[in-house]
């Protein structure tokens, strides 16, 4: 079974329908079983980028709540990786979510990660391997 990690932007899209990615996210999300994983720096870009809309940071909570988006992965546990990441792809930057996302890729290899973000075009986990995704127009929808 594979599993499904969220990015910052296909969150973003599902809770905001002004979004030109909305009916993507909606299509591809709604055909997961939850949980969807996701680590706490996305769950932070998420509420601020939808701080704006009508009740958006509770909505992005309340997907935790519910337990259809779920967050267990430790920044605390893993620095040590990410720093390494964060390193390798400085010259991008990597963000810290980003880093994480390629980490819990590297912790669970049949996993997949839904994003907007073309630079998981460019991260590597493991060194040299490609980071699995589903974006727009190159599968999922």
């Amino acid at each position: 079974m594979t599993t499904v990690i969220l990015d910052t932007g296909p969150l973003v899209a599902l809770l905001n329908r002004r979004d030109r990615h909305h009916a993507w996210a909606r299509g591809v999300l709604d055909g997961v079983d939850p949980p969807i994983f996701t680590c706490d720096p996305v769950l932070s870009e998420a509420c601020f980028l939808v701080r704006d809309l009508a009740g958006g940071p509770d909505a992005v909570l309340e997907l935790v709540t519910r337990g259809i988006v779920r967050s267990d992965f430790r920044v605390s546990s893993e620095a040590d990786a990410l720093r390494v990441l964060m390193k390798k792809f400085a010259s991008i930057p990597m963000s810290l979510a980003d880093s994480c996302l390629v980490r819990m890729t590297e912790l669970d290899t049949k996993s997949v990660v839904v994003t907007l973000d073309s630079d998981f075009r460019i991260h590597r986990r493991h060194r040299r391997q490609v980071v699995p995704t589903v974006s727009p127009g190159q599968g999922g929808g």
